[in-house]
């Protein structure tokens, strides 16, 4: 069996040494190992009488693998492989439960030739953290024997080893408890079987050595409780079925410090393991979950107390060449104590620690900060308490003197600085031990308490066995000791135990072995006389709902440094609202350039990844980080342009009102009456029209605004045109009637006249019906002419409908200006032909000119190009048509008579 396991071992030992097993049942001087008083039963051969509460089924196999080394006789001994291993503390009882502390925390290294037998693992560096956890599991078995309540009249009796923390001590330990040192002889044909010397074990301390420990034992569902060991992968429960701790998982804390670090806004950080599964696996979950909530690792480093000094020398290296202010340290307080001498003598200060519970409530590591490279530190632990009677118990000294043990001696002399008389003094320990030494006034580490949360977890695993095995063996007043245990039964009940302790802890386990996960934010606070104080500034509790799982005080937190104000530790400072982060080629998703958004886009809040489009009406301020309602923009009075326009337009109707009126005062002068003087009215009636048209354009656009521009503007221009067309025709049509034999004027006299100008406006009158009422047109917020701006202007609907009318316009400006010019040599001293042909030239020439500027001004002066258009066309008709008569009128009123108009009265001028 013990070679079977140790097999196992070795596969999975990380700093194991190879162990080649002495023949069975023999030392070193070839004598025979024989049965301890304390040890368990042998009751798995012969015929020998059962126990009580020995398991009739699970045994330890002690011969499951035969090497060439079994031989039978006819009373064959079965005898374990290997040297045996004897507990560096027991005692007899009922019950025996196992104990695995590391009493030292390392080894002398060796180099093995395989040529001989290796020689036993030499244990170096007392360490007295792990003696005092010992101390707990002494005190909850003395404690519980001594109850009435639990477990009555049966005894619990212990077997505690000192793995050295090595992994492959810690194994071969594991099979000592498991099958104890004794020859059990058995007959040729009975098999060498046995139970298991202890129903449960108490420790290891690392994660490391527990899977190893948890792997061998698995098998036999002997309970194994950790009251440190946090990795998360010990929650598995199909490597590891009977593996329990009272320390929340790594799953949980890792988590944590990834929450902890978010809170202070810390997004670039560095990192240091330990190179073990403790330190491996929790900077796994550590990394994974930080990636999830935008937060980088600069670096991430492992170290184990073991590693060449060139191996530290490039972590701080690593360390010094880096930007980032934060490190999370994942260490545990043996490696974080050599990382620290080194740190002190390359003065690594002002870095910000966030620490694992392995250190961060370590007094011994605070007292050898005396460089102060971890003020400010802040972690996680296990939350504070108190067992009543502990300390007392630690700290008597007169259990410690009566245990006339050789690690009881080790530690006196240690604790006392000194040499017992035995023990030759030597030049550094020069002072005698008496054995009444007292620790009074005494201030190491053994007398601080803090790790008091640590040793309650031993205590309270002690208690979890004893109240499985009240249940199992169904006591009240008394035990029933003939049930056989079965340490499958005993994990069971185990998983499903809940009590409290005397001081009101709840204890119970998941179905993965773990307690609930709450957890002390420490936070280290040097004081005046040096000493760092470990202050809880805050809470963390994993059963609580997301978001309200921390609580923390920050007016009392204390940083690196001594300093009040949070550390920053960032790759690249937050952008601000108005930016965008665009990732740094090459380099980690937390170092990124701000980019300024783009116009029309706005970020509204810090290190935002994308720039937010604004609505169609909206356009970006000038931070980028919010979105303005754009500006309308339409031609409007109040503006100089409109206003000049607006001015024009009503010139425009003053004049042409001005040019009516003479008319009217003068309309029975010959001038007047010519060329049928009721089309003269009309046309200036029209031309009104078109001036007054053109503020209809002017202004915001409304729903009947865009639809009477439009109408006005074809409906009065064709009105205008049309009797401009008229005066034409008549003045053509009256020259050719006094041709002989001509009937012209009988078809076209004044009524021909009236019907012509009707029959082209009525014309222009069904177009625009038509267009208002398939297409018409309407108003419309134009968003691509200018980015920052709305521009108001009036959709044509169809501009089929628009360009009919224009074209028909257009057609009769050239069928007015065709006449005009054939009638522009008619014999008349005043030919009003020439001027209706000057005024259609200007006409056309402005309305053809109008097209190519109309298409391409942008927004509002595509609006003012029309205006001008619709003024200067109406401008020129006015004064190439009225004016010469106005002239004649007002200016040579000699000239205003029949004669005169038809050539007879005047003589002509020399040619």
């Amino acid at each position: 069996m013990a070679k079977l396991h140790r097999t196992h071992a070795q596969e999975t030992q990380v700093h194991a040494h190879p162990m080649e097993p002495r023949r069975r049942g023999q030392t070193e001087n070839g004598t025979t190992v024989h049965k301890q008083r304390w040890s368990g039963s042998s009751r798995c051969h012969g015929n020998a009488p059962p126990r009580p509460f020995d398991p009739p089924d699970v045994c330890v196999q002690a011969s499951l693998v035969h090497s060439r080394e079994t031989w039978r006789t006819a009373t064959s001994p079965c005898r374990t492989l290997g040297d045996p291993d004897n507990p560096q503390l027991s005692r007899d009882g009922d019950i025996i439960l196992g104990g695995m502390f590391s009493f030292h925390s390392s080894w002398n290294d060796r180099k093995d030739t395989y040529m001989q037998k290796p020689l036993p693992l030499q244990c170096t560096s007392l360490n007295s953290r792990e003696f005092r956890v010992a101390q707990a599991m002494l005190f909850a078995i003395e404690e519980i024997n001594n109850s009435t309540d639990l477990l009555p009249g049966v005894s619990l009796g212990y077997k505690m080893y000192d793995t050295c923390g090595s992994i492959a001590q810690s194994i071969k330990v594991a099979l000592a408890l498991m099958n104890g040192n004794q020859i059990i002889f058995t007959a040729p044909e009975a098999p060498c079987t046995k139970p298991a010397q202890v129903q449960a074990i108490m420790g290891e301390t690392s994660s490391s050595p527990c899977m190893a420990i948890a792997t061998v034992i698995g098998p036999f569902y002997i309970p194994m409780i950790s009251h440190l060991a946090t990795c998360a992968c010990l929650s598995d429960k199909t490597k590891y079925p009977s593996f329990l701790r009272t320390i929340p998982s790594d799953y949980y804390q890792s988590r944590a410090l990834v929450y902890l670090v978010k809170y202070f806004g810390w997004t670039w950080v560095g990192a240091i393991r330990t190179n073990d599964d403790y330190g491996n696996k929790g900077m796994a979950t550590f990394t994974e979950t930080a990636q999830q909530l935008g937060i980088c690792l600069e670096y991430s480093v492992s170290f184990f107390r073991t590693d060449p000094y060139e191996k530290i020398q490039k972590i701080i290296d690593i360390i010094k060449a880096s930007t980032s202010k934060v490190i999370v340290g994942f260490l545990s307080h043996f490696d974080m104590d050599v990382l620290l001498h080194e740190f002190s003598l390359n003065n690594l200060t002002g870095y910000q620690w966030v620490g694992s519970e392995s250190w961060i409530f370590d007094s011994q590591t605070a007292k050898m900060d005396i460089h102060h490279i971890l003020d400010g530190a802040i972690g996680l632990y296990i939350p504070k308490a108190h067992v009543t009677g502990l300390k007392e118990f630690m700290l008597n000294v007169k259990l410690l003197n009566s245990s006339n043990n050789d690690l009881f001696t080790e530690f006196w002399e240690a604790l006392f600085n000194c040499k017992f008389k035995e023990l030759k003094s030597t030049a550094e320990n020069p002072r005698e031990c008496t054995g009444h030494e007292d620790l009074t006034g005494v201030q190491n580490s053994f007398t601080d308490m803090s790790l008091m949360p640590m040793f309650n977890n031993v205590y309270k695993g002690v208690y979890a066995v004893a109240h499985a095995l009240h249940n199992i063996l169904n006591c009240n007043k008394t035990c029933e000791k003939n049930v056989q245990l079965d340490p499958f039964m005993i994990l069971q009940r185990i998983l499903k135990i809940y009590f409290k302790t005397k001081e009101g802890d709840e204890v119970y386990f998941d179905e993965n072995g773990d307690p609930a996960a709450k957890y002390e934010i420490i936070n280290w606070q040097p004081r005046k006389n040096g000493i760092v104080e470990f202050v809880t500034v805050g809470l963390y509790d994993a059963s609580l709902p997301p978001g309200k799982q921390l609580t923390l005080q920050n007016s009392s937190l204390i940083w690196a440094r001594n300093s009040k104000q949070v550390p920053v530790s960032v790759c690249s400072e937050k952008c601000p609202p108005g930016t965008r982060k665009v990732l740094q080629k090459g380099r980690p998703v937390c170092c990124y350039d701000c980019i300024r958004c783009a116009e029309g886009e706005i970020s509204n809040t810090t290190d935002s990844v994308t720039c937010l489009r604004c609505p169609p009406e909206f356009w970006s301020n000038e931070r980028r980080d919010t979105c303005i309602k754009k500006e309308a923009v339409f031609l409007s009075y109040e503006e100089i342009m409109g206003a000049l326009l607006t001015a024009a337009s009503l010139f425009g109707t003053c004049m042409t009102t001005g040019v009516a009126l003479i008319f009217f005062k003068y309309r029975k002068t010959p001038i007047v009456r010519a060329n049928n003087s009721e089309l003269s009215f009309l046309l200036l009636f029209s031309l009104t029209l078109c001036f007054l048209c053109s503020l209809t354009f002017i202004g915001q656009p409304s729903e009947w605004s865009c639809m009477l521009r439009h109408v006005a503007f074809g409906i009065t221009f064709v009105l205008c045109i049309s009797c401009v067309l008229g005066k034409t025709m008549v003045v053509l049509m009256a020259f050719r009637a006094t041709r002989p034999g001509s009937n012209v004027q009988k078809w076209f006299g004044p009524t021909q006249q009236r019907l012509c100008v009707t029959s082209f406006t009525l014309i222009q009158l069904i177009m625009c019906i038509i267009w208002l009422t398939v297409s018409p047109p309407f108003p419309f917020k134009n968003f691509k002419e200018f980015k920052d701006k709305i521009t108001l202007e009036c959709a044509l609907g169809t501009s089929v409908g628009y360009w009919a009318v224009l074209g028909y316009i257009g057609l009769l400006s050239v069928l007015c200006f065709i006449f005009a010019f054939l009638a522009r040599k008619l014999p008349d001293n005043f030919n009003e032909a020439k001027f209706i042909t000057f005024s259609m030239l200007i006409f056309c020439a402005v309305w053809i000119t109008f097209i190519p500027a109309y298409v391409s001004s942008p927004g509002k002066f595509s609006v003012a190009v029309e205006i001008f258009a619709i003024l200067a066309s109406s401008f020129g008709l006015l004064i190439c048509i009225f004016f010469p008569k106005c002239y004649i009128i007002l200016l040579k009123p000699e000239r205003n008579t029949k004669k005169n108009m038809m050539g007879k009265g005047a003589p002509r001028p020399p040619s």
